[in-house]
């Protein structure tokens, strides 16, 4: 079973706007990344996200293209600071795939932890606006592959990556 991890698009400073929404630059990142996991044929029967605006917005952009049949809904456990595990046992649980959008450090975290059981141990980088399709190959997780919008450090939309053993992916393309 697959499931995507998505870091929330660029938002902005605390200082223009406490409740720090995404900037037009990070609407935009995030709509590449969905129309291209559109062509990607990515499925999620809901996408999941912390309640903070800023993955809130990223969560509904994704799911205006993917159309979620349970929709968009917040849950807890995918704060910033949030213990991985929480996540990684309602992962684990989930029947179908479904998409978590988030926040760093959690998300490295939470791959880690995925990947190499060590949330300490970094195994993939998440710029604003990147998805990371972990798959599931009978009790261990692998990342199969990763999405990241234009214009981070000249990549392309697209970085595919296979994770080998414990060793870090880095996304650039």
């Amino acid at each position: 079973m697959d499931i995507y991890l998505v870091r929330h698009g660029e938002a902005e400073s605390e200082r223009t706007s406490p409740e720090r929404p995404l900037t037009r630059l990070g609407r935009d990142e995030v709509e590449q990344v969905a129309r291209m996991a559109v062509t990607k044929s990515v499925h999620v029967s809901a996408i999941f996200h912390s309640g903070i605006l800023r993955a809130k917005q990223t969560a509904e952009i994704m799911a205006e293209h993917l159309q979620p049949a349970l929709g968009v809904r917040q849950v807890s456990g995918l704060l910033p600071q949030d213990d991985p595990d929480i996540a990684k046992a309602d992962l684990e649980g989930a029947e179908n795939p479904i998409m978590l959008v988030g926040h760093l450090p959690h998300l490295n975290r939470l791959a880690a932890l995925l990947i190499t059981g060590d949330a300490e141990r970094g195994v993939v980088e998440f710029p604003p606006a990147a998805m990371v399709c972990c798959v599931r190959d009978g009790s261990k997780w692998k990342i199969a592959w990763t999405l990241i919008p234009r214009g981070h450090d000249n990549r392309s939309v697209v970085a595919t990556s296979i994770c080998q053993g414990n060793s870090k992916v880095k996304m650039s393309g």
